[in-house]
């Protein structure tokens, strides 16, 4: 193949964990932008970058000119939309981490950036591409369970994930980020789409912030975890949780990266006295919903439902699929397929990665198409394009309307 180049703008755990992949395929990275300094600079020693190459701004990468093939874009979710258009129209083909944006009309802009420019984008629907997600489909295409019907779906956060993320993290408030399900769940809806193989017609959801309030505080609790005498028997300690990462060098990445850059005992003090990650989260300011359903009606007929939640453990996502001749039931590595007609129950072995990394091999297999799609001007390797990638967000928008008006949305045809 064609050798790639790419840059990448946002050197966080998505954008180093793409880039470090595509490495692995032969792709060369030549190019960052990251506004923390301490991120950038291992970036850049990492990939053993010329320092012309290295960027505080995502701009003044864009200043450079088209530099690279490809761009890698996991930037904070407000900052999506301006970086696509502007790289789009440099020429870079755009891995984009979802969501696309946090408005319809700024997807719609990158969507027409990238037609009008002729290069290729990729949303971070990396559900699509996991050996899980492919064997449920092969299933499906073969009738195994003859006319799928139905589907549940489940997102279990985690009980202590969601407090990192959506109460005390950078996706806990709307205006700062956008709605949960946007933020979180939009490659749920649009994985349901992908295995039914249709957009929904009409949407219902339900859902609301329940537990992370100040009126559920307990007594004696303070703003801060490291001084609350009740510390010792809430669920949602972040002293219990950052110090229990330290050793662990997957958890030192992740979820305790995001914390501090200096992972001992004395930095993570110091960063949950301070920072925002050491606040009671009975006294944040988070706004997003920690519960959400959402009920989808199609074309022809088909139904399904999912729940996202935080009050779970961390584990993977669960699915159960209704067909007219067997019924498929899933946990993100195994699936238990019912026939109705010999009675037969078996067990289907996937080949999914740990679900808590990775996403069960997907970013690393969407990190392969990319840069394969790259290399030999094929984007039927891409699993979704620009327009499809829309319709699921217009949907999350949908329900989102759908919730907070209690009524039923008719998305248009």
């Amino acid at each position: 193949m064609a050798e790639v180049t790419l840059v990448v703008a946002g050197a966080g755990l998505r954008g180093t964990g793409y880039a470090r992949r595509a490495r692995t395929t032969g792709a060369i990275v030549v190019g960052v932008a990251e506004p923390d300094p301490v991120r950038r600079t291992r970036f850049a020693a990492e990939f053993d970058l010329a320092p012309e190459r290295v960027f505080a701004d995502w701009r003044d990468l864009a200043e450079a000119g088209r530099i690279a093939d490809g761009v890698v874009i996991a930037t904070q979710d407000t900052e999506h939309a301006r970086p696509a258009v502007r790289f789009a129209g440099l020429g870079y083909h755009i891995l984009l981490e979802k969501p696309m944006a946090t408005t319809e009309a700024d997807c719609l802009r990158i969507v027409e950036a990238v037609e009008r420019a002729g290069t290729m984008l990729a949303v971070c629907h990396v559900m699509r591409y996991t050996p899980y997600t492919r064997r449920i489909r092969e299933l499906v295409a073969e009738g195994r369970i003859g006319e799928p019907i139905s589907v549940q779906h489940l997102e279990p956060v985690g009980w202590w994930h969601f407090a990192h993320s959506y109460v005390r993290g950078n996706w806990r408030r709307t205006d700062d980020s956008g709605p949960m399900l946007l933020t979180k769940s939009c490659h749920d809806i649009d994985w349901i789409m992908h295995v039914l193989g249709e957009v929904p017609a009409r949407v219902a959801s339900f859902g609301r912030l329940s537990h992370f309030r100040p009126e559920n505080r307990p007594a004696g609790a303070t703003d801060r975890c490291l001084d609350c005498p009740v510390e010792p028997d809430c669920a949602y300690s972040a002293t219990r949780l950052y110090l229990s990462c330290l050793g662990d060098p997957r958890r030192e990445v992740w979820p305790l990266g995001a914390v501090t850059h200096d992972p001992t005992e004395a930095g993570v003090r110091a960063a949950l006295r301070t920072g925002p990650y050491g606040r009671c989260v009975y006294a944040s300011d988070n706004d997003v919903v920690d519960h959400q359903v959402v009920n989808l009606e199609f074309g022809s007929g088909r139904t399904a439902s999912f729940t996202v939640t935080a009050f779970t453990p961390h584990s993977g996502r669960q699915t159960r699929i209704f067909g007219t001749r067997g019924a498929i039931e899933g946990d993100g590595h195994r699936l238990t397929v019912s026939d109705f007609v010999t009675g037969q129950v078996w067990t289907v072995e996937t080949g999914a990665d740990d679900q808590a990394h990775g996403h069960g091999g997907g970013d690393d297999a969407l990190a392969d198409a990319f840069v394969t799609a790259i290399a030999t001007g094929d984007e039927s390797l891409l699993s979704s394009d620009a327009r499809e990638s829309l319709a699921g967000h217009r949907v999350v928008w949908a329900a989102e309307r759908a919730r907070r008006t209690g009524t039923v949305v008719t998305l248009a045809g």
